[in-house]
């Protein structure tokens, strides 16, 4: 669970609420279902007319990310990587071939594999690394969606900013119905700021700061096979691994 990305999101959640309630306001007066409707589905349509399928859904499914952030367990990679380099140093690279199917992670297992296979240490970085490249963009497109939701959301605001105020001015000689209107108009405008920098943009960076976490670790695993296709001493490897999580 990530603590911090809860109390940020607390505090600024109560820092309004709280300033609204000292400036002398109510919070129910912030509670408007129309603005809300508005709002969030105008952004989320926008959202999804802008991103293909899978990329949408990749996104939604990132967003737990931001509470849940995904493990990486480095220190459990070295120790596993110095492993295999002892294995490979003492009985040869086919001596790894057992270990495949222990791996979990697809990436690593394929890794693990071309290492097995004798495959060049300069043309397995090669292959490795053109496959984390499109990992990464493909990661960082969907987490992308959430930076996208943060510039329409304000916009959205607005128009339901001004449809409020036109439901306003058609009701100029019903004083009964203005309020609604009025309410509508700057509370959707609320929504929309509020959602794009409390919510939507900090959610795009928390993620693009997991997925450049998940991108360094693969990069380490790269780096580690290299260094046993290459022979070199299990310690120099493990000690080169843990500079990348200082």
């Amino acid at each position: 669970m990530d603590k911090i990305s809860i109390a940020g999101l607390f505090l600024g959640i109560a820092a309004i609420l709280g300033g609204q309630v000292l400036e002398g306001g109510h919070i129910a007066s912030l509670l408007q279902p129309t603005a809300f409707l508005i709002v969030i589905g105008g952004t989320l349509g926008a959202v999804m007319l802008q991103s293909p399928l899978a990329t949408f859904l990749t996104g939604i499914k990132m967003s737990k990310w931001v509470l849940l952030p995904p493990p990486t367990r480095p220190e459990q990679l070295i120790t596993q990587v110095a492993r295999w380099s002892h294995v490979a140093r003492k009985e040869g690279l086919l001596a790894l071939e057992g270990q495949i199917p222990l791996v979990p992670d697809p990436f690593m297992r394929k890794g693990l594999q071309l290492l097995v296979d004798g495959v060049e240490p300069e043309r397995l970085r090669e292959v490795l690394e053109v496959e984390i490249g499109a990992y990464e963009e493909q990661m960082k497109q969907a987490a992308k969606i959430w930076e996208s939701a943060g510039g329409y959301s304000p916009t959205i605001g607005i128009l339901g900013a001004v449809m409020g105020l036109i439901h306003v001015m058609e009701n100029l000689t019903d004083p009964s119905k203005l309020g609604a209107g009025i309410a509508v108009a700057f509370v959707a405008t609320i929504y929309g700021v509020g959602a794009a920098n409390l919510i939507f943009l900090p959610m795009a960076k928390k993620l693009i700061a997991n997925i450049a976490r998940l991108v360094i670790l693969r990069e380490m695993f790269v780096d580690g096979l290299v260094g046993i296709a290459n022979g070199d001493n299990p310690r120099i490897i493990e000690s080169r691994l843990q500079g990348y999580f200082v």
